[in-house]
């Protein structure tokens, strides 16, 4: 990876220097991105750190979204969170809508969206007129969307092109009511302090052997910069000992095992261009989007939290999200 700052068209005039253009071109794998800005630079001049966080973030027009009132803390490049929404599911039929606890499933992970501090709003790509009225019930912001997107990736892609003063779009699954909002901003960190990633999520210790052989708990392993090497459907990485060992492994106040949890950043460009690309031939072993991602040579960094939050896919699912929020 390289990257460099050309500045040109500054002239002196008294304790300032005129408006100059500023290019910042950064190589990442294949990629190679041109950022250009506007820079007043006074008499003490610039940081090199300065410029990168200004050339990083050109004035764009707001796309004709309202303002949302969120508290975003001061960041370099401007992020945004989409809920992809699909009325249908399988297990739990129209789980997003189902609302014991007073309020539906969409609402209350909309409202956890909402206490992340870092992104400056929220909106539901929405796949029915169902879903829209919804929303819109509770006072939330919500597109229609095409009903046949593959992928809720494809559902978000499909929105982010319309947010043209987004930098970083931060994919909030729509059945995790319970997500955090120091993981959500966590995701849009590690962007932010790592130029070259394309990609951010979040993982969460396997403490269990039920939990490390069930498929549909998705493992990732990770290098000791956090950058992602795998994620996987089998119990990775494969401990070649005896069952007392894997016991040890599991109760390790280091974990070696770690559940990918479904919460994504992507840098908007980057998502735009993988949206476009088949799927490959990993991701459709797995059936893990991500491992296109990982395909493409891209880097995808991993973040820890301590627990996994707990997604709504079953009735199971469902009834142990009320009790938890009728108890207080």
């Amino acid at each position: 990876m390289w990257q460099s700052i050309v500045c040109t068209g500054h002239s002196n005039k008294g304790a300032t220097r005129t408006p100059g253009r500023c290019f910042l071109f950064l190589r990442h794998g294949e990629a190679i991105y041109r950022l250009w800005s506007i820079l007043s630079i006074t008499r003490s001049g610039n940081s090199a750190n300065s410029l990168l966080a200004q050339a990083a973030r050109p004035g764009k027009k707001s796309g004709g979204r309202k303002q949302q009132t969120m508290t975003a803390a001061p960041s370099t490049l401007r992020s945004f969170i989409v809920i992809p929404a699909r009325l249908e599911s399988t297990r739990l039929p129209r789980k997003l809508l189902l609302r014991e606890t007073g309020k539906s499933v969409l609402q209350h992970t909309y409202e956890a969206a909402q206490r992340a501090r870092r992104p400056s709003g929220v909106q539901v790509a929405a796949d029915d007129e169902a879903i829209l009225r919804e929303v819109r019930q509770f006072g939330g912001e919500a597109v229609l969307t095409r009903r046949d997107c593959v992928s809720g990736t494809d559902r978000v892609a499909e929105l982010a092109a319309r947010l043209d003063d987004v930098d970083i779009v931060v994919n909030v699954q729509a059945d995790e009511p319970e997500i955090s909002a120091e993981a959500i901003d966590r995701v849009i960190e590690l962007l932010e302090d790592n130029l070259s990633a394309m990609m951010s999520t979040i993982a969460a210790p396997i403490r269990s052997r039920a939990q490390l052989e069930d498929p549909a708990c998705v493992k990732v392993v990770f290098n000791r910069e956090g950058r992602a090497l795998y994620f996987s459907r089998s119990a990775i990485p494969h401990v070649a000992a005896d069952s007392e060992s894997l016991d040890l492994q599991l109760a390790a106040d280091r974990p070696l095992f770690h559940q990918h949890i479904g919460l994504y950043a992507y840098r908007r460009d980057f998502l735009l261009r993988l949206a476009r690309l088949p799927r490959s031939p990993l991701e459709r072993a797995e059936n893990l989007e991500q491992l296109r991602v990982l395909e493409l040579g891209e880097t995808i960094l991993v973040g820890s939290i301590r627990e996994a939050t707990c997604g709504i896919d079953t009735p199971e699912d469902y009834q142990a999200f009320v009790a938890r929020r009728l108890a207080g």
